[in-house]
């Protein structure tokens, strides 16, 4: 690290490799953070989360109780130890609170002033952060998995949602209506996901064991349906259909570039494919626990070299190396199931350990478990100097 920085002083390297470098070693450094809380709100498990991509400031969380949750992360105490505080909560006496549980929670990419819901009692609605009430509520004949609005976009405002229904729904935010179906799975859509690459290009993972490219721009819509046997399926085979797992999948991810694509599915394998060709790679991961019965979230890390997925594993974290399938570690700290994950990259604290709170959190990475009713974190452990380093010298900016 030292060469690094002094190669970097003398304007002798790239300063995104010594941007690199860093966010990997503190990734590969997380530990439990015993200084941070996050205040405790929901009355149930915690379902989904979503840090808000303008400032990295400000969290939502969506629990089984239907309860809606802003946290501002922020340290404005700046004191080594400060619990993060609720701004406000969409709560059981909220004339517009979901009936049943929130399964996804998404801010808007662009504007902190809108963000969106989806919950089990068949409704996705965009809220408006200033009021706190729905600007539009969209219906669905079945249960809501799963929503997700493109990072890039800019010539659409479209959301894919993922229902109890085969059909996979786009809803479309300037028209306020249902702009049209993507027709081809045979059972529910548990996991949508936009590429941060191409705008009008969707991945779709169905409990038929199937995940689906789409390009929202054709009629046909759909590119191809990813197949784990690369075409060279055996003649003994009674599979009728390329299928991505043997399983239900029920979780997706895309690298930050958008050129991989990472799926979990409940046969217990994980599984990295180009996007562009749609092949397997064959990475492989080992058995990744999957017990959920509805949509697994996870996260991949951005910046670091190489890169990681931090996969929920019952009640611990598993951390993988995307490229290689390597376990790098296991963070544990949970007491039950854990749900869902996400990554926040761009403002990485270091603290040291000063005092042993039960209840942990890191900015750049937080992770809810179903039962405990408890945000946990992860913090890394430096050295003096690098601390007085980092002080100065902001990781941005290098």
């Amino acid at each position: 690290m030292l060469g690094l920085m002094a190669a970097r002083q003398a304007g002798l390297d790239d300063p995104a490799r010594l941007r690199r470098a860093e966010r990997t070693r503190r990734v590969l450094s997380l530990e439990l953070n015993k200084d941070r809380d996050v205040e405790r709100i929901h009355g149930s498990g915690i379902n989904t989360l979503d840090i808000e991509p303008v400032e990295g400031r400000y969290m939502l969380s969506g629990g089984s109780d239907g309860v809606i949750v802003l946290y501002d992360l922020e340290n404005l105490s700046r004191k080594p130890s400060y619990t993060c505080k609720a701004l406000f909560t969409v709560g059981r006496s909220h004339p517009d609170v979901h009936k049943f549980s929130v399964e996804t929670v998404q801010w808007y990419p662009h504007d902190t002033g809108i963000f969106t819901s989806s919950s089990f009692d068949k409704t996705l609605k965009i809220w408006d952060t200033n009021t706190l009430q729905p600007a539009d509520i969209f219906h669905f004949e079945g249960t809501v998995y799963s929503h997700h609005m493109s990072p890039v976009a800019t010539k659409h405002c479209l959301i894919a949602v993922g229902t109890k229904s085969p059909k996979v729904q786009l809803c479309d935010l300037k028209s306020g209506s249902s702009s049209h179906i993507l027709q081809g799975h045979r059972q529910e859509v548990l996991a949508v996901s936009w590429s941060p690459r191409h705008e009008y290009i969707l991945a779709t993972g169905s409990a038929d064991g199937t995940v689906k490219l789409w390009d929202v721009r054709k009629a046909s819509g759909c590119l191809s349906t990813l197949d784990q046997h690369n075409g060279e399926k055996s003649k003994a085979s009674s599979e009728a259909a390329n299928t991505a797992h043997n399983g239900r999948v029920n979780g997706l991810c895309y690298t930050n570039d958008g050129l991989h694509l990472l799926t979990i599915g409940t046969d217990e394998r994980m599984r990295l494919w180009n996007s562009s060709t749609g092949e397997n790679t064959l990475v492989n991961y080992g058995k990744v626990c999957n017990e959920s019965r509805k949509g697994l979230k996870f996260a991949i890390s951005c910046g670091c070299n190489p890169e990681f997925a931090f996969v929920p594993y019952g009640s611990a974290i598993a951390v993988y190396a995307v490229f290689t399938g390597e376990l790098i570690t296991m963070l544990r700290g949970h007491y039950s199931t854990v749900n869902c994950c996400v990554f926040q990259p761009h403002f990485q604290a270091l603290k040291r350990s000063l005092n042993f709170a039960p209840v942990m959190y890191l900015r750049n990475f937080i992770v809810v478990a179903k039962t405990a009713i408890s945000l946990h974190g992860y913090q890394l452990h430096e050295s003096q100097f690098l601390m007085i380093f980092l002080k100065s010298l902001c990781l941005n900016n290098i």
